[in-house]
């Protein structure tokens, strides 16, 4: 830290500084809370930022900084004003830090101001206000705000309850211990593999030990996301990490389940892998709805009007969260019936309570989205586009098939080559050709369905009609095919592309696009993958080269998409950013 005599003082002592570093400017004068200026001055997620009487700039800034530094230190200099003659600038923005800031802003750079609510930041100018300063400081315990703060504003009733009153004072007790956030995620994972190791005992004790675990994980999630909020250690890898490891933890805890019950002479990996393909396309809706309503123009949807007007009714609040069976509460009816029934119950029970939670969400993204009259942007057609991840066999039908025009086009294709595909896997005789036919029937209408940017109303619905052809063709077909350990495989070769589209949407949201073509076409697409394993189990079978092909399969995605994703992440460029999650 160095003092500087005046703006040009501190823009001398300021290009000295090493170019990679992110720099602050401090009013001398300043009285506020410790945790006012941390707001301030040191999140991560911003190229700069402000509050009265202090400014920060990331790198990306600095040359910006540098410039209105100058213009601000000729200004005064020459007895200028910095603002419009006719502007009535806010007492923050007369001191040089708040002058530099607007300058910012005017330069086109985007300047942070956090909101401090009872915390104190001023520069005061006289005594009165320099009295009034600290009697705010003094009337404020910002520990308690910091504290507070840490919890995220809209959780699901059973975190906001029975975590987060002390998950909390764990973050507390992790930052002063300089443990991050990653770490937290970490352990939670850790913890997480170990119940499902306990599940697959199959031994009553072993379920219980499952139960209590899984709880021990879920308290060390919701720790990391505080203590990030805490600390204000947010980061693209963090974020990253605390979303994905949230589905492998839950995943792999069904794969310990079912492992468990076979043990226990109760085969349930069918419905281990229903449980998995209906959570992953009900996340699918989620995404893709918020994608092609991320940047609408002109909302104006009397459904969301009501649904506002709900959000300020209190018991309504905590009905419709509950309803849609978030992580907290889908979690913790996981660990007790773990503990107290067997993995049956629990499939049965998470298949029915996500199915009418889909229900009740699907319902109201639909009535949303036909009484809204918006216009969607070229934005939310390519998030849309890669969110339907079509590979090269549906590309090249998009190539040459004329665009198909009408309102609701696009949804009504996908359904139509949807149920084609997953009626064929069903009804049709197992292994027949006539199943090989639906798929490239399918092929034809995925590629048709994408033909044309997706602004309609509903072609946010796209993208899962495909997660659900791909995923539940390839649960039917392994299911039918009478071969030992082919649900299994299953299970594994959906884990592995289910890991893909997530991996797409985390991208998207992070603001860099969607993993490269090169990718999407090596592993072949959803139609590509779902007529592969068509043909695979018309060619193989029932035979155990089925299951050994699909296990090959499941190997090879997972091997290619891990080891790009992981390069990726680890040399982002992205902003940083905390994912505050989707209560589902």
């Amino acid at each position: 830290m160095q003092t500087a005599a005046d703006a040009g003082d501190a823009a001398t002592l300021l290009a000295a500084v090493p170019a990679g570093r992110r720099v602050a400017l401090v009013d001398p004068r300043f009285v506020g809370h410790v945790h006012a200026l941390r707001l301030g001055l040191t999140d991560p997620r911003f190229p700069a930022a402000t509050v009265p009487g202090a400014l920060t700039a990331q790198p990306e800034a600095r040359g910006a900084l540098l410039r209105a530094l100058h213009r601000t230190a000729a200004a005064v200099g020459a007895g200028a004003p910095v603002v419009e003659p006719d502007a009535d600038p806010a007492p923050e923005d007369r001191t040089v830090p708040g002058r530099i800031a607007v300058a910012l802003e005017a330069e086109g750079t985007a300047v942070q101001r956090p909101a401090l609510g009872s915390l104190v930041a001023v520069v005061p100018t006289d005594p009165e206000q320099q009295a009034a300063a600290e009697a705010g400081l003094a009337s404020v315990d910002d520990e308690a705000v910091r504290l507070r703060n840490a919890v995220k504003a809209h959780d699901g009733f059973f975190t906001t309850y029975c975590i987060s009153p002390y998950s909390r004072y764990i973050a507390r007790w992790c930052a002063r211990r300089n443990l991050t956030p990653n770490q937290v995620t970490t352990a939670s994972l850790i913890t997480a593999l170990i119940a499902a190791g306990s599940a697959a005992t199959g031994t009553r004790g072993g379920y219980v030990a499952a139960g209590i675990l899984l709880l021990v994980s879920f308290v060390l999630d919701c720790t990391d996301g505080q203590l990030a909020r805490y600390s204000l250690q947010y980061s693209t890898m963090g974020a990253w990490l605390d979303a994905t490891f949230d589905r492998a933890k839950e995943y792999a805890y069904y794969a310990g389940l079912a492992i468990g019950a076979v043990r226990g002479g109760d085969d349930v990996w069918a419905l281990a892998l229903g449980a998995m393909v209906l959570q992953a396309c009900r996340h699918v809706v989620d995404f893709s709805f918020n994608e092609a309503n991320h940047d609408a123009v002109a909302n104006t949807s009397p459904t969301a009007a009501l649904s506002d007007k709900l959000d300020n009714v209190g018991w309504t609040v905590w009905v419709r969260r509950m309803i849609v069976l978030p992580i907290g509460e889908r979690w913790a009816m996981i660990a007790v019936l773990t503990a107290l029934t067997t993995p049956r119950i629990v499939f049965y029970a998470l298949l029915v309570g996500c199915s009418l939670a889909a229900c009740y969400t699907t319902a109201g993204r639909l009535l949303r989205s036909l009484t809204r009259r918006a216009s969607r942007t070229d934005r939310a057609a390519r998030a849309l586009a890669d969110l339907a991840d079509s590979g090269p066999l549906a590309q090249a039908v998009a190539a040459v098939a004329p665009g198909l025009r009408g309102a609701f086009t696009a949804p009504a294709v996908a359904l139509l080559g949807t149920l084609v595909m997953i009626g064929g896997a069903l009804f049709l005789p197992y292994g027949s050709p006539l199943t090989v036919t639906a798929a490239a029937v399918y092929v034809v209408l995925s590629g048709l369905a994408v033909a044309r940017p997706l602004k309609g109303a509903l072609d946010w619905l796209v993208p899962p009609f495909f997660r659900a052809a791909e995923y539940v063709t390839i649960l039917v077909l392994a299911a039918r095919s009478d071969v030992p350990h082919a649900v299994p495989a299953a299970f594994g070769l959906v884990s592995a592309v289910a890991y893909h589209h997530y991996d797409t949407v985390y991208r998207i949201r992070g603001g860099t696009g969607a993993p490269p073509q090169w990718l999407v076409r090596t592993i072949g697409g959803h139609e590509g993958r779902t007529a592969l394993v068509v043909v695979l189990a018309a060619v193989l079978t029932h035979t155990s080269g089925f299951t050994t092909a699909l296990t090959a399969l499941a190997v090879a995605v997972a091997l290619v998409v891990l080891v790009e994703s992981i390069r990726f992440w680890v040399s982002s460029s992205a902003p940083a950013v905390h994912d505050e999650g989707e209560l589902a």
